[in-house]
């Protein structure tokens, strides 16, 4: 396997992937959906951002995942936007795999941050027990990330936010 920086003529099915990830996630908990729980501007507004890299992980010439990072290499407080690994393919590591090669990438981190919905045990478990992230807030109704839309927190949605500290 190898991460490299997205090619343009992969665009397209990148954010298909991180899509029906997304989504597979979602329909895992809450059974068939006929919303887009990833609205695709959403991505497009992550990889149209300045400040942000997107990479593909390929095995045999296949996109089996993927990540998009907002480095601020000012303050060192990155941001994980989107990790993905292509439906069909997950717990082998993948995902694991990609995010050993963005911590390499970017060793002057010295604050990973990203958001996982409350309902994603697989993402909860994968960044807490997997790669050392800490739970570190949790934004609902109640208590809104100042970053979202308000109207965005439906009955028991909430987020999750995770920070890594990396040790220097």
């Amino acid at each position: 396997m190898e991460l490299v920086r997205l090619r343009k003529e992969d665009i397209k099915e990148f954010k298909q992937l991180i899509i029906d990830a997304f989504q597979y996630g979602y329909e895992s908990v809450y059974g068939k959906s006929e919303e887009q729980i990833l609205p695709e501007n959403d991505i497009d507004n992550d990889l149209n951002n300045k400040n942000s890299y997107a990479y593909e992980m390929i095995e045999n010439n296949q996109i089996v995942g993927g990540v998009v990072v907002t480095i601020n290499k000012e303050t060192n407080y990155n941001h994980l936007d989107f990790l993905f690994v292509k439906v069909g393919v997950q717990s082998k590591g993948i995902g694991q795999s990609i995010w050993k090669h963005i911590e390499e990438l970017y060793p002057n981190t010295e604050i990973w941050e990203t958001c996982t919905p409350y309902f994603d045990k697989r993402n909860i478990h994968f960044y807490v027990n997997r790669l050392g992230f800490h739970i570190v807030e949790y934004f609902n109704e109640k208590h809104p990330d100042p970053n979202m839309q308000l109207d965005c927190y439906k009955e028991d949605d909430g987020m999750f936010k995770f920070e890594k500290v990396m040790k220097k």
